[in-house]
């Protein structure tokens, strides 16, 4: 029965998104019905800005901060605190409403080895998006298909945004935000201030939702690095008291 409505869910949501113009990764055409028994604390889509006004020393600035994330000890002990001590993670490129490419295909963080292996593919990706507008809107909802695809089963789903501006293509952002979060979908924020400073208020009223959900500023590019470690073990850790201990320290 659980199973059944497993499949009922992916095609309404297949069928939905289809409806608004988004095209769903080959791996969400194309899965079989049945998924592994691989299960995880989390499967986390990390959705990252390649609009016009991400230059390219500011797009490596993020991957950059993203590798060096998954490097850090803190991430990983963070990991390691869940019950599952595993999470699932993918990376999108997006920019416009139907601009989106995966980069890193859903992967399993468990160990160091597990943990280096991303963050040398997140530095091997090439940027494949270069612009097309800022679509928050359509970031959450290839979000939303991307974690229906995922290969593990979870507890908690979260799509973890990051950029420099407010929603100026597609759908209206907070009803792409309301519908994900109705599916028991938690989005965070990662404003970059660099262009418009209130960024962060934007993204806290109309980009973030769920329970406890959250938004991390940085101020500028130099400080994306720092940002989105903390945000990273924020997030791995919610919900779990022994990992929130380990992020505030």
């Amino acid at each position: 029965m659980a199973r059944s409505l497993w499949r009922s869910g992916i095609r309404l949501t297949l069928a939905l998104l289809l409806a608004i113009g988004v095209t769903p990764p080959l791996s969400a055409q194309n899965r079989a019905p049945a998924r592994t028994e691989t299960a995880v604390d989390l499967n986390l889509v990390l959705a990252v800005d390649a609009s016009g006004s991400v230059d390219n020393t500011r797009f490596a600035l993020q991957k950059q901060g993203y590798a060096a994330a998954f490097l850090n000890p803190r991430v990983l002990a963070a990991i390691r605190a869940g019950d599952q001590q595993a999470i699932g993670v993918s990376m999108v490129q997006w920019t416009g409403p139907t601009l989106h490419v995966v980069v890193i295909p859903w992967t399993v963080v468990k160990d160091q080895q597990s943990a280096t292996n991303l963050a040398a593919a997140i530095n091997r990706a090439p940027r494949q998006l270069f612009g097309g507008g800022t679509s928050l809107s359509g970031a959450i909802d290839y979000g939303v298909i991307m974690l229906a695809a995922s290969p593990y089963r979870s507890t908690r789903r979260i799509i973890d945004i990051s950029g420099d501006g407010s929603n100026n293509n597609g759908r209206s952002v907070e009803q792409a935000r309301d519908e994900a979060v109705k599916m028991g979908i938690r989005i965070n924020g990662l404003p970059i201030l660099t262009l418009e400073p209130d960024l962060d208020r934007y993204y806290r009223q109309s980009v973030i939702g769920g329970p406890a959900a959250f938004v991390i500023a940085a101020r500028n590019y130099d400080q994306f690095a720092d940002a989105i470690l903390r945000k990273l073990i924020a997030e791995i850790s919610q919900d779990n008291r022994r990992g929130r201990t380990l992020a505030q320290n």
